[in-house]
């Protein structure tokens, strides 16, 4: 039995320490807003918070979260984050998703990195570009994901 605090409430659950964050979240608790991709901790579809760090959900075993703040995409966009609400709305305004598959993992590495990010400073674009690096988007989006987050950054100053 592990315990998990998620989006500010404890959760128990029944699995191996070792299974990644992503499948106690997805499989155990049935919250799928954070997407598998590649299993490797290469796209960044599985993102979420942890302490308030963007991390790899994939390959993240429920032991390294115990007793630790996990943050998903459902509390980043519920409209209780004022930055995740910035970031959610400025991918609206720029028509960021195509697919959409991998935008969960996106706004959760884009909030993370604004979050950290001295307060009313504007990120350039080669450093909103070095903290996505991470973060692939199949459909080409980038161009659209860079304005998304400059708009937020902007929007929270």
């Amino acid at each position: 039995m592990s315990t998990l605090n998620i989006n500010g409430s404890d959760h128990t659950i029944d699995v191996d320490p070792s299974t990644p964050v992503l499948w106690a979240l997805r499989d155990s608790l049935e919250m799928t807003g954070t997407k598998f991709g590649c299993g490797a901790a290469l796209c960044g579809a599985c993102t979420v918070h942890l302490d308030g760090q963007a991390i790899r959900s994939c390959v993240t075993p429920v032991t390294a979260a115990e007793g630790k703040k996990i943050t998903t995409i459902e509390e980043v966009t519920g409209g209780n984050d004022p930055v995740g609400t910035a970031v959610y709305e400025a991918w609206v305004k720029h028509d960021v998703a195509q697919c959409g598959y991998c935008q969960s993992g996106q706004i959760m590495s884009a909030t993370a990195f604004l979050k950290s990010q001295p307060k009313g400073k504007q990120p350039t674009a080669d450093e909103i570009d070095s903290a996505m690096a991470g973060n692939i988007c199949r459909c080409g989006t980038y161009t659209r994901i860079r304005a998304a987050i400059a708009d937020a950054a902007q929007s929270l100053a």
